[in-house]
């Protein structure tokens, strides 16, 4: 396995409706990793869980091939806020059990660091907002 090391990133109120979100703490280069994080994979079904949680899990057995698993991603991976387009995209690594978040464009000091909920296999832009549908709330626009 990969050492995973903290990232350069720190949480902080966003002074929006979003609340909480991860900053990054240095610039970050388009294309970088800006941080690893292990992940939490469980098959339970949606509805099973308090609403909070549900919230913070990702569809990982959409990003690997394995139906119906849910997972908690740890590190800053379950506070990183909505954006779109986000200014990262995330990748799954079944083997490792771990999901990257890269920097799809150079991001500077103190910009927060965002992902897109409704880009299918972790991209940073999408169409719709069907994740926010599926969870019936309404998404916050801008950070």
């Amino acid at each position: 396995m990969n050492r995973i090391e903290p990232p350069d990133v720190y949480v902080a109120d966003t002074g929006t409706a979003k609340g909480r979100g991860a900053f990054a703490a240095r610039p970050f280069r388009a294309g970088e990793l800006v941080e690893a994080c292990p992940v939490v994979p469980f098959d339970i079904g949606k509805g099973h869980l308090p609403q909070g949680i549900e919230r913070i899990m990702f569809g990982w057995g959409y990003l690997v091939g394995d139906p119906g698993a849910q997972a908690i991603v740890l590190g800053y991976g379950s506070v990183y806020n909505h954006d779109n387009p986000a200014n990262m995209r995330y990748q799954a690594d079944a083997g490792e059990q771990v999901l990257r978040f890269m920097a799809v464009r150079d991001i500077g000091v103190d910009e927060e660091l965002t992902v897109n909920y409704n880009a299918h296999g972790g991209g940073a832009e999408w169409a719709d907002d069907a994740w926010f549908r599926r969870m019936k709330i309404e998404p916050i626009v801008g950070s």
